[in-house]
């Protein structure tokens, strides 16, 4: 049986998905990029802001999914541009303390709506 999984506290899905699914003892998030709850806008700013705007969205969703950042096992985070790697590595690792999970990072051609990153997750729930 699967939950679906939907809150305010993180942009609302854009097209014919769900923020995340709960499925035997998991969650699963879909991508996150950085827009802003409230307005549904790009945060503005760079790779920082957007990986940090990303991340907070993800969490956001791990909550209502009764999760969270210390139970995720898995991300994939896919950049538009590999140049971005460090920038992005260092607002993750203060995300990622202790354990950090599993991470696949990947450069992508284009992500929605410009955005710089998109972060999705799995974790225990």
């Amino acid at each position: 049986m699967k939950q679906v999984i939907q809150t305010a506290h993180a942009p609302a899905a854009v097209g014919p998905y769900s923020q995340a699914v709960v499925a035997g003892g998991m969650v699963f998030t879909a991508g996150q990029i950085p827009l802003l709850p409230e307005t549904g806008q790009l945060v503005e700013g760079g790779i920082e802001a957007q990986t940090r705007r990303s991340l907070e969205n993800v969490k956001a969703v791990l909550e209502a999914a009764g999760s969270s950042l210390e139970q995720v096992v898995k991300t994939t985070v896919f950049l538009q541009s590999m140049d971005d790697f460090a920038a992005m590595n260092s607002i993750y690792a203060q995300y990622f303390t202790g354990q950090p999970p599993a991470r696949s990072t990947i450069e992508v051609a284009k992500l929605p709506r410009g955005a710089l990153v998109e972060i999705e997750a799995i974790a225990l729930v």
